[in-house]
């Protein structure tokens, strides 16, 4: 007969705890909170004085005629981030997983992109696509292609999003090259024995095998696009030409640091949280089933 093991109260895992749970506070939950009370305020510039106005913050924010397509704007930029940047791992990481001579080289070379802050990634793609320094933009320019991201929405888009993919791919490539290292070769070797060609194997082995690594960075590459690339687009575009480059974290800063609207920067603050934590709620409710674990 066995015997259960009884353990008096002790206050060792609150202490071991405790360390985490206060940076939680600190730096997660109460800013949340700040911002979730500053919502119902009207401040003026310099916030000397406040006044508590319900929702009205939230009512000005959907009447105004530019904030729809700046949300549309932003899903788009977000899931085309996500799809450039982890497709473009996901190619990389099957390359490295072949690559037996340099294969160290190789890796160290794709890890190098993720040590390099957002600003300086987006000043560095904004020079190279220079409309009249930039080497990416002169070399269109022999194929007869005008460049030029400063007049051309489309194009200060497509910028922005190649900026901000580059910046996660190595992020997404060590994943991916550390979950197909546990693939089990066997598996690979019996399918190449039956016939099967290097494409076939990568689609029926090894990516139903790394599923769930593809629904982390999918989730993690949705919620870096909504949040993180605030310095890439500063750096780029600034919002322009117009608004057509304006996310909406950008557009809480342009509208509380630039424009003084303190209350309803804090109002799209709450909104842009609260539909990034529903959209990731969808994924692991629907996304997550198609999960092979």
């Amino acid at each position: 007969m066995l015997k259960r093991v009884h353990f008096g109260p002790s206050l060792l895992p609150y202490l071991l705890v405790s360390p985490q749970i206060i940076i939680t506070l600190v730096f997660f939950i109460w800013p949340a909170g700040q911002a979730v009370y500053q919502s119902f305020l009207v401040e003026d510039a310099f916030g000397l004085s406040s006044e508590f106005v319900w929702i009205d913050n939230y009512i000005e924010l959907f009447q105004d005629e530019s904030y729809p397509n700046t949300f549309y704007r932003t899903v788009f930029f977000s899931f085309m981030v996500a799809l450039v940047s982890m497709t473009g791992a996901l190619v990389l990481a099957a390359m490295a997983d072949r690559v037996i001579k340099g294969s160290l080289a190789y890796r160290t070379l794709l890890i190098w992109p993720y040590a390099v802050a957002p600003v300086v990634a987006g000043a560095l793609w904004m020079f190279m696509f220079d409309p009249t320094l930039g080497v990416v933009a002169y070399f269109l320019d022999g194929f007869g292609y005008d460049w030029n991201h400063r007049t051309n929405g489309n194009e200060a888009m497509a910028l922005i999003i190649f900026a901000a993919a580059w910046k996660q791919i190595s992020y997404n490539f060590l994943f991916f090259l550390a979950a197909m290292h546990s693939v089990p070769r066997s598996l690979i070797e019996a399918a190449a024995i039956d016939g099967a060609g290097p494409f076939k194997r990568f689609w029926t082995i090894v990516f139903p095998l790394i599923s769930p690594t593809t629904f982390f960075l999918l989730v993690i590459n949705i919620v870096y696009a909504f949040f993180e690339t605030f310095g890439i687009v500063h750096a780029v575009t600034k919002g322009g030409p117009g608004k057509d480059t304006e996310i909406l974290v950008f557009k809480v800063y342009n509208d509380g640091f630039i424009g003084l609207d303190l209350g309803g920067s804090a109002a799209q603050s709450v909104i842009l949280m609260a539909f990034v934590i529903v959209l990731t709620v969808v994924q692991f409710r629907y996304v997550e089933k198609k999960v092979e674990y």
